[in-house]
């Protein structure tokens, strides 16, 4: 595997290059890369049912998300829609300064 990208510099670039590494070593692992082992055995993954609960709530939170979307856009269409511009300008500082914190 080989990635091209002009933005990575420093770091970045020797990580790729170990990532690369490590992939070359695994495909001549033989059975350590995957698949069936020496005595018949294949590797399994199991995900807890909190997985399962997380995926149900995004599932959930993504159509409650897309009804209110659409409610916002008939509203906007028929005129009525009015913008909160001191809640606006919160949700865009409180994003900022999120991101300051993190990055």
């Amino acid at each position: 595997m080989r990635i091209y990208d002009v933005n990575l510099t420093g770091s970045s670039a020797a990580e790729s290059g170990r990532a690369q590494e490590t992939q070359r070593s695994d495909r001549g692992g033989g059975a350590r890369a995957g698949g069936a082992g020496v005595n018949g055995s294949s590797d399994r993954v199991e995900f807890s049912s909190t997985l399962g609960r997380l995926s149900q709530a995004m599932s959930a939170d993504g159509s409650s998300r897309a009804s209110r979307v659409q409610a916002l856009a008939a509203q906007y269409q028929s005129g009525n829609y009015q913008a909160d511009s001191v809640a606006t300008s919160k949700g865009i500082v409180a994003e900022a300064l999120a991101a300051g914190v993190q990055g």
